[in-house]
Parts: C-alpha cells; sequence; structure tokens
C-alpha cells in the first residue's frame, strides 16, 4: 500500500496501563516479524546512512498516556531505547510527488536443473537481475540530470508563508543501459530452461519525499524503490490469483497469457501523500472501495479512487513444458532437457568427433594403399 519514499516505522498497541507490560515481548517479536516478511520480498537494500530502528507506540486506552519505544532491528538482540513522540504541524501536508511511466520488458528463463524452485522464486530471481539496470539507471527530473547532492528544490520559487510548494509534482524519466561499458567483462552461460515467463509493459510509478530540504539523491532512490516494489508486488498477487483459481485444464497449456493488476491510489484525508493498492480486470470500483475501507477504517468515496493504468498496458506471458507447473516442488526433471543435454554435449566435442574420422579414414587408406 506504500507508495515509494514511505516506510513502515512501527507497530502501535492500545491498552491499559496493566496490561502494556503484558504485550511488550509479543509487540516486540511482531515488528520483527514484519521487518523479515518486509525485507524478503524487497528487490534492494537499505543504505548505510538510513535508520534502522524501528518504533513501538503505546496508547493508554483510559489516560490517553503515549510511551514510545524503539528497537534496532538490524540486532535481533537489541534491547528497548525510550523515545519521544512528537506533534509537528502541517506534516502531513509537507510532501512532494514524483511520478514516471517505465516501459518494462523483462525476459526470465526458468531454469529446469532447479526444478525445487517454485514460479515465484524464478521469477525472483530473474528480477534481481532486472533490478540492478534500475539502480544503476540514469534519472531525468523534470528533464534534467542533477548531482545527487543538490537540493531537488534549487531554482524553483519559494512561496512565503504557505505550503504551495508541498504540493509541486516532479516528472521522472528513466533510462536504462543496453550495454556494459567496454571495460566491464561479461561471461556467456549456456541454460537449459523448461519454460520462460515475459513481463512486458508500461507501469505507473509514484514515489513521496518530505519538503524539508529534499536532496535530489533521496527523490531518486524513492523512485527506484517504488519502481522495483510496484513490480515484485504485482507479480506475487498474480501468482497468488492463479494458485488460487488455477483450472485443470489449464495446467497443461503450453502457453498462457495473464494481465497484471492494475495500480489504483487512494487520498489520505488531510494529507497530499496517495496510498495504493490493485485489482484485476474483472473487479470492480466498489470491491476495491471496500477493500480500502477495511484497510483504511475510513469512509471512502469512489469517484476519489484513481486507477493509474489504462486496460492491458503491462502483462505476462509464459511459456512451460507440460511437465512445468506453478508449484514445481515435486514434479520430476522433464526429459527434454535430458536430451537437449545430449545434443549440446555433442555439438561441443564435434570437433574432437570429426578429427577421430578423419584419423580412421587415414589409416584405412593407409593399409589399403600398403596392402598393395
Amino acid at each position: 500500500m506504500l507508495p515509494g519514499g514511505l516506510l513502515v516505522l512501527g507497530v502501535f498497541i492500545i491498552t491499559t496501563l496493566e496490561l502494556a507490560n503484558d504485550f511488550q515481548n509479543a509487540v516486540r517479536r511482531l515488528i520483527y516479524a514484519v521487518e523479515k516478511s518486509m525485507n524478503r520480498k524487497r528487490l534492494w537494500n537499505f543504505t548505510e546512512e538510513e535508520v534502522s530502528e524501528r518504533v513501538i507506540l503505546h496508547i493508554c486506552s483510559s489516560t490517553k498516556k503515549i510511551s514510545c519505544r524503539t528497537y534496532d532491528v538490524c540486532d535481533p538482540k537489541s534491547s528497548a531505547r525510550p523515545a519521544d513522540w512528537k506533534y509537528q504541524n502541517r506534516l502531513s501536508t509537507s510532501w512532494l510527488s514524483l511520478e514516471c511511466t517505465v516501459h518494462i520488458d523483462i525476459h526470465i528463463p526458468l531454469s529446469a536443473t532447479s526444478v525445487s524452485y517454485t514460479l515465484e522464486k524464478n521469477t525472483k530471481n530473474g528480477l534481481t537481475r532486472w533490478a540492478k539496470q534500475i539502480e544503476n539507471g540514469i534519472y531525468f527530473i523534470n528533464g534534467q540530470v542533477k548531482d545527487e547532492d543538490c537540493d531537488l528544490l534549487e531554482g524553483q520559487k519559494k512561496s512565503r508563508g504557505n505550503t504551495k510548494a508541498s504540493s509541486h509534482s516532479f516528472d521522472v524519466r528513466v533510462l536504462t543501459q543496453l550495454f556494459l561499458n567496454s571495460d566491464h567483462r561479461s561471461t556467456a552461460t549456456v541454460q537449459i530452461c523448461s519454460g520462460s515467463i515475459n513481463l512486458k509493459g508500461d507501469v505507473k510509478c509514484r514515489a513521496y519525499i518530505h519538503s524539508n530540504k529534499p536532496k535530489v539523491k533521496d527523490a531518486v532512490q524513492a523512485v527506484k524503490r517504488d519502481i522495483l516494489n510496484t513490480v515484485s508486488d504485482r507479480c506475487e498477487i498474480l501468482f497468488e490469483d492463479l494458485l488460487l483459481n488455477e483450472s485443470p485444464e489449464k495446467k497443461d497449456s503450453e502457453k498462457e497469457f495473464h494481465i497484471l493488476p492494475h495500480r489504483v491510489f487512494v487520498p489520505i484525508p488531510g494529507s497530499t501523500v496517495m496510498l495504493c493498492d490493485y485489482k484485476f480486470g474483472d473487479e470492480s470500483a466498489g470491491e476495491i472501495r471496500d477493500h480500502f475501507i477495511e484497510m483504511l477504517d475510513q469512509i471512502i468515496q469512489i469517484e476519489r479512487l484513481e486507477i493509474a493504468e489504462e486496460i492491458n498496458t503491462a502483462f505476462m506471458s509464459s511459456s512451460m513444458n507440460n511437465e512445468a507447473s506453478l508449484d514445481n516442488t515435486e514434479v520430476e526433471q522433464p526429459e527434454q532437457p535430458v536430451k537437449t543435454t545430449v545434443v549440446l554435449k555433442i555439438q561441443q566435442n564435434i570437433g574432437m568427433i570429426a578429427a577421430f574420422a578423419v584419423a580412421v579414414l587415414a589409416a584405412g587408406i593407409s593399409f589399403h594403399y600398403f596392402s598393395d
């Protein structure tokens, strides 16, 4: 639900003061479990400059007193540290938005030698390779490439005593490298595959950054993470839907075509930030609204929903052998790759075979010559 630039900072609990201590261990385990679950899905890593502490906020149901503690999620043995909880004016409206459209064309081979891998795990391995292109890409902000340490708002007019700048939106375009430089060495590998997955289409991305002295590097980092998150999330949602609704007649099909879920944004009341969710083409706006109401516990109007993509802008096509399925953890290795391996070995040794044949032919001619 969180676009780029926004992170889960912790959890909160509302109990009486007497029950607060009883829940401390459970809440501590929860905050580590949440962080572990989110790290497992991420295609990017935190930088050394980022804070690794997460917050546990306790609100007393009777006195309304607030107590705050932090844990370092990078240290499993970290002890609780007290922290101050302060309110700031106009914090929820002081955000800049960055929007971009990224064209993806990702080819992911499904290795036949790793039959214990599920389709989801194979896809994540392929997305990890693609993520390096996004990390090393060149980012144009409003048509310009700026130094990463520059102020994002440099050269723009500042308003006095208001927050007009906070509603400003930046257009971001991504240029990824197609080829490596000559000073980089690459190694070609031959991989025997049981199928492949192709992700293709246009993806709408949106990130937010606070307007208090924003740096270009922070804005680019937020956009990168949103690109990686939204592609990974869509694949995960699609795989879950395929596993739940897989029909027997489709299981043996060699080629399948699936539309990736579309992104839907909804505004947070009193804030310029929008949260996101995903919908399939057959889901109505009312169903999406009900989903948002369930998660946010707030009334959402259908007309406030913003669908970011047009229909059929991003899709996944897969091509598999009959032996490959969505979850092939118990499937034996298919016979076709074995035959391919034999052919490959013969091709690799064709020079040796030819030399041996020439030697036998020469020996036969010599024997015939001397016998005469």
